[in-house]
Formats: C-alpha cells, sequence, structure tokens
C-alpha cells in the first residue's frame, strides 16, 4: 500500500489599505450641500414633467412618434391629472438616477 504525502503550506494574509476615497468617492456633507441640491433638483424636475405630461406614465403611454397618448392603465389614483404611485416612484427613480449621473460626471472632471 502507497502513501501519498500532503504538504502544508502556510500564506500570510495582509489586510487590505485603503488609499483615498477610490474612484467613486462623492461627499454629502450637509443638507445643502451640492450634491444634495443637484439629486434633489433633478428628482423635483422629473416629477413635475410625469404630474404635468411632459413625460410618459401609466395613463399617457408614448406613440412611436413620441407623441403622448391617453389610454385607461386601470391603476386608481385620486389625482386630477391621473398621476398615480407607480409614476411617483418611476419618475422618483429616474430623477435620482439622472442626478447621480450629474454628480459623477462633475466629479469626474473635477467641477465638484
Amino acid at each position: 500500500m502507497q502513501f501519498k504525502t500532503l504538504m502544508i503550506v502556510q500564506v500570510a494574509v495582509q489586510p487590505m489599505r485603503r488609499r483615498g476615497k477610490g474612484a467613486l468617492g462623492v461627499r454629502c456633507d450637509f443638507i445643502g450641500s451640492q450634491t444634495n441640491l443637484i439629486v434633489v433638483a433633478s428628482t423635483t424636475l422629473m416629477l413635475f414633467a410625469g404630474r404635468f405630461g411632459l413625460a410618459p406614465s401609466a395613463n399617457r403611454k408614448a406613440s412611436a412618434g413620441l407623441r403622448l397618448e391617453v389610454r385607461d392603465s386601470g391603476l386608481q389614483t385620486g389625482d386630477p391629472a391621473g398621476f398615480t404611485l407607480a409614476d411617483t416612484l418611476a419618475c422618483g427613480s429616474v430623477g435620482h438616477i439622472i442626478g447621480v449621473g450629474v454628480v459623477l460626471g462633475l466629479k469626474n472632471i473635477g467641477a465638484i
């Protein structure tokens, strides 16, 4: 009968060191910071566009010519313009995405 020997190797692992903030280090110090104002402004503009019919929503779909056509989505709403909870969440999300893009773009060129 043959026996195989195992060789045990010890490896020393050093902890990772943080060097600066990294590529995506963005600071949001206080409520009036530039980052906060940009995200709030972009989200507000997107919600405004959705509420007043400048962007597609659950009750206004975009046609092939990018015209908004009114349709009944079946969603309940108490808003006179038909702005639903789904519209609020969608427009708020898109507004945040636009705001983060603007902040990261300005951070990349060194304006923030």
